[in-house]
């Protein structure tokens, strides 16, 4: 009886054991097929989170940045650079004095316009002799700056700075008188002849003086390439000379120039009174 029982019980465990093992063959075909699906999910996925980020990362940067401005060609030009200065600003030692050339020399330097000023007082080499030092910076200088007040008209330097310019150029645009506290008839007979700024009567004249220097410099450049242009025409022309232009020398361009600015003083002396 026992042995019968045994037996019935090892059937019973046998047959649970068999059931069990089918049961996890047919559960593996499904789990596989799940396993499949869910990789092929993930790879049609990802792409549109790959954009997602692109997208993201690309807001979080925000616009493309503007190209920062292209600085005056004028100011880029080697014609420039051929001299040290810019400008040239001659002023009296009074404190007055020197803190206006000083306010104007600021905002000429300070970016954008980034212009190459000399201060005697500031630039001025020490040890070196004084009429050197102010002839070479009026040589070195494109434009020269005469702050005219009355005390300017006292100073023997000021003068000096002043006949020394227009002995580079009395008739050339390469001097802007800067004029304070004086009347017309106060002013300086040498710049009658150009017209000034008046610092007095103008609010805010700084502007003024930086358009005049990009003014220059690009005259400089203008004339410049039309000095080349004339020349590539005059050497198509050939070598014989004929339909040639002439140009004058410059012993001959310093002549005229010298006659002009003494017609100029002698027209000045003869009207004023004796």
């Amino acid at each position: 009886m026992m042995m019968l029982t045994t037996c019935m019980f090892v059937f019973l465990v046998s047959g649970w054991i068999q059931k069990l093992l089918k049961s996890r063959q047919s559960l593996l075909p499904q789990r596989e097929q799940e396993a499949k699906r869910s990789t092929l999910s993930s790879v049609s996925t990802s792409p549109s989170s790959t954009s997602s980020c692109c997208s993201s990362s690309s807001s979080s940067l925000g616009p493309t940045p503007s190209k920062p401005p292209q600085p005056h060609t004028a100011l880029n030009s080697p014609l420039r650079w051929n001299r040290e200065y810019d400008m040239l600003v001659c002023h009296s030692s009074v404190d007055g004095d020197i803190e206006e050339a000083e306010r104007l020399v600021s905002f000429l330097e300070a970016p954008p316009r980034n212009l190459r000023c000399f201060l005697v007082h500031r630039d001025s080499c020490p040890g070196g002799a004084i009429s050197t030092e102010l002839c070479q910076a009026v040589q070195n200088s494109h434009l020269r700056v005469l702050l005219i007040t009355p005390n300017f008209l006292q100073d023997d330097w000021c003068k000096y700075i002043m006949h020394q310019a227009l002995a580079e150029g009395p008739m050339s645009n390469q001097i802007i008188p800067l004029v304070k506290n004086l009347s017309r008839s106060q002013y300086p007979q040498e710049v009658m002849f150009v017209h000034p700024i008046d610092l007095s009567s103008n609010p805010d004249p700084y502007p003024c003086i930086h358009k005049t220097v990009l003014n220059y410099l690009k005259d400089l450049v203008k004339n410049e390439k039309t000095l080349d242009c004339n020349m590539d025409g005059s050497s198509s022309q050939g070598i014989s000379g004929e339909g040639r232009p002439h140009f004058n020398t410059t012993t001959e361009v310093k002549e005229k120039r010298d006659d002009s600015f003494n017609d100029v003083c002698c027209n000045h002396n003869q009207r004023s009174p004796n």
